[in-house]
């Protein structure tokens, strides 16, 4: 009962001797493991999320690297939940934007504003936090190199001129884009190029995306609409462009007769005309129908194909009369639940939506046409404070208060909130660059 297991001590006894030797031989083997291959979490600053994307593009000084995928895991996970960007809030960002009024040569004067006087720079550092995923930062040199080779045309009003704007200062702090064409009254046909990339950035006038005649102080004071016919201002450049980014939806709140063939459906506040008022949503809606068919029609099924994106209605924040100081002098943004997305801005912003989704479903059957909604409807609604408001105008006060003086509470400061726009329109363009087959790639 009382005896000993000699081969059990004497196993117990090399295990004791052993033990010590395997520690000191798997340390120095984990330390060299964990320098050269780190732990991916601690390659991570604790406050920064993961992106809403797995395509990854890193970028030097001097040239574009290769686009980099993460596994196949991810990927897929990626693509099964997609970031919702329109709900979110504005948190603040003490980094700030990009570039200045000073740096950006590409400014419309009369969105300025720091250049022009307005005194409160603190609505220059907020970002927009989506609920559920990150926002990652523009990088300009990822955009660049998405679009090599290619012809970007923002199509529309002067929202789309305003975002076009924002974005040519943020890829113009990695390169330099040179003014090739300009036409038209206050350069409303423009295209830059650039060099490095071969790539090509344009702006086309057309307020409401089908044919349509402006009003004018020698002529009718109304807008002629033709809705069955897309505007061939910038239509007929369609098979040079490879991505159009679409902005409408103020032009439509003007007076206006509309027309379908040679018959006038009707109009919209139009008192002396012997015409019925039938308003501006579903004009918006056979506008836009029109154009996204008309697209699909003459770009689908064909092997370059062509990618489409509609940003929606961005809401005005005029408060009291238009030409009254603080017409729009709101120097912070609104909280989540202080400001509700409803009325008019909401009906322009569901109809495009709407639309959207139709000509997705059309496009996929014929193949050749990727279409996306670039939905800021919301987080534009809740940034009252990025308007330029009454520094439209260089220094306004300089000689006092007047008692008229004009305000804009449509377009927005540059830099601002509308640079947001395109931080949202580079992760729509990467999640399509991801979702090509690899030999695509």
């Amino acid at each position: 009962m009382g005896s000993t297991n000699p081969f059990k001590d004497q196993s117990l006894s090399f295990t004791k001797k052993l033990l010590p030797w395997i520690l000191y031989a798997l340390l120095p083997m984990a330390l060299l493991r964990l320098y050269f291959y780190p732990v991916p979490f601690l390659l991570y600053p604790e406050t920064e999320l993961p992106h809403s994307s797995s395509i990854t593009i890193t970028s030097t000084s001097s040239l574009p690297s290769a686009t980099h995928f993460s596994s196949f895991s991810e990927k897929k996970q990626t693509l099964e939940t997609p970031c919702d960007y329109f709900n979110g809030k504005w948190i603040r960002d003490r980094r700030g934007p990009l570039y200045n009024g000073t740096t950006c040569g590409t400014i419309k004067e009369g969105q300025n504003c720091i250049t022009h006087g307005r005194p409160d720079s603190d609505y220059l550092y907020w970002r927009w936090k989506p609920s559920q995923c990150n926002l990652p930062r523009f990088e300009p040199l990822t955009f660049l190199q998405l679009i090599k080779n290619k012809h970007v045309a923002f199509v529309g009003d002067s929202m789309a001129r305003n975002q076009l704007e924002s974005l040519l200062c943020m890829l113009a702090t990695a390169s330099t884009p040179n003014l090739v064409y300009t036409n038209g009254e206050d350069n409303k046909f423009r295209r830059w190029h650039f060099d490095t990339w071969n790539a090509s950035v344009s702006v086309y006038w057309s307020p409401f995306l089908v044919q349509g005649v402006e009003k004018s102080n020698s002529g009718p004071n109304h807008n002629k609409l033709y809705l069955d016919r897309v505007d061939e201002r910038w239509a007929r450049d369609m098979d040079q462009m490879d991505l159009i980014v679409l902005s409408i939806g103020h032009w439509f709140l003007h007076p206006a007769v509309y027309y379908e063939g040679d018959s006038v459906l009707g109009c919209h506040y139009c008192p002396g005309l012997n015409h019925t008022e039938i308003g501006f949503y579903e004009v918006l809606r056979k506008a836009l129908r029109t154009t996204l068919n008309g697209i699909i029609d003459r770009r689908g099924g064909k092997g370059n194909g062509i990618d489409v994106i509609v940003t929606t209605f961005s809401p005005a924040h005029f408060e009291g009369e238009w030409d009254k100081v603080g017409a729009c002098a709101k120097t912070k943004p609104y909280r989540n639940m202080e400001k509700q997305l409803e009325g008019m801005d909401s009906e322009m912003r569901n109809i495009e939506i709407k639309e959207v989704e139709d000509a997705k479903a059309k496009a996929k059957k014929i193949g050749g046409v990727k279409l996306e909604a670039l939905d800021i409807t919301k987080l534009a609604l809740l940034r009252p404070d990025g308007h330029p408001g009454n520094y439209m105008y260089p220094f306004p006060f300089a000689n006092g208060v007047p008692e008229r003086v004009q305000n804009d509470c449509v377009h927005w400061c540059l830099p601002g909130p509308i640079d947001t726009w395109n931080e949202i329109f580079l992760e729509l363009v990467k999640k399509w660059e991801e979702e090509k087959p690899r030999t695509e790639n």
